[in-house]
Parts: structure tokens; sequence; C-alpha cells
């Protein structure tokens, strides 16, 4: 396998990261959270001759999936989230597309459990559950590479908000604690608003923590 590099696409109306890991070598991708414009991610990759070989979502609110049915489409694979989070995938209240006037499900092909392995065209990560943010929000960690896909759980200087359905503020805040820093301090952490950052930095800097 060759060395893995990440991208990123910034989308939707609230820059959404669309984060895309791939492997140098055989140009095979996973992508993590498809906020809108499925199709159009699929064209974009496919004409930098690099094939997707699944959608990983690290949690259901609307801006992180609304593309993801489409992507599953295009590249004919599955998508897999975190078996807690079928509850917001599967619920337009609980993902909050009815919000916005725009009723959107995603029916995951496979939910994960927490410390999961998972190996998908010879990509790896493991996924870390980091509920708060919703209920079945988590992270998807990259231990030989050292990068951390956390969603928005953590992001630089701040965490996420815990005010949508099901989410809890104490449960964020024990998630990010025992779950995120307890991982290497270089470990580079890429969140699905706004700039990356890294554990080490967090733990030093960031006020929720």
């Amino acid at each position: 396998m060759g060395k893995l590099k990440i991208g990123r696409m910034v989308m939707g109306p609230v820059s959404t990261n669309c984060y895309f890991v791939y492997d140098d070598e055989n140009k095979k991708a996973l992508i993590f959270d498809v906020p809108c414009d499925g199709f159009g991610i699929y064209n974009n990759l496919s004409a930098h001759g690099i094939n997707i070989s699944g959608i990983l979502l690290t949690h259901g609110h609307f801006d992180h999936i609304m593309g993801a049915n489409e992507l599953r489409k295009a590249a004919s694979v599955k998508i897999y989230a975190y078996e807690e989070e079928l509850e917001v995938c599967e619920d337009s209240h609980n993902n909050c597309t009815d919000q916005i006037g725009r009723e959107y499900i995603v029916k995951c092909n496979k939910y994960l459990k927490d410390n999961e392995e998972i190996d998908i065209d010879g990509i790896k990560c493991r996924l870390i559950a980091t509920p708060g943010h919703t209920k079945g929000s988590c992270c998807y960690y990259f231990e030989d590479e050292k990068m951390l896909i956390s969603g928005d759980t953590l992001f630089c200087g701040s965490v996420g908000r815990s005010d949508l359905p099901t989410g809890r503020e104490a449960t964020l805040i024990r998630s990010v604690r025992e779950r995120l820093m307890i991982l290497p301090d270089d470990v580079k952490v890429y969140p699905g608003h706004g700039d990356e950052t890294t554990i080490g930095y967090e733990r030093k800097y960031n006020p929720f923590i």
C-alpha cells in the first residue's frame, strides 16, 4: 500500500469540510462526510484519477449528509456510521433537515461499533465513539498516519454544539477528555468545520478541556 494522503473540499451553506483520505499508490479513497453535491464530488475526484471505496459519516446532521445518497449511487459504494447514530441519520427531525425545509435521510449500509477496526480496500482506521454533539457522533483515527477525522466533536480552540436533537454537553466534554485527549500530542485533527489542529495544541489551549 502507498502512503495515505488527505484532501479537503469545503462545501455547503455552513462551510463543512468534506475529507478524502486516499492511497497515493492505487488512488483508492475513503470519503468522510458529504455535505452536498455527491455527484460533483464523484466527478471531481474521478477527474483526478481517484476512485472512491467507501463513505464514512462522523454524524448525521444535515450539513454532513445531504450529498451522501447521491455519492453512494455514483460511486456504487457503501455508507458507514457509528451504530448509535441510526436514529439521527434516519430521522429528518433528529438530523435537522426538517428545520431547513429539505427533509432528507440516509440509511447506512453498515453501522459500526466503538473501537471497530475498519479496512476498506486496504485503507485502515478505527472508529472512536465520541457522543455528545449527537448521540452517535464519532471520530476516525488513522494511528499510523497520526490523523484524526473529528467531525463536529473537536474544533480548533472549541468543541461542537450540543443543543440540537440527541446532543448533550456533559457527554460531549467527557468524550473529548476521555477519548481524544488520550491520543498523542502530534496527532493532527481534521474537524468538520474550520482549520486543522493537533491534540497537543488543544490539550494546552482549548478552554473547554
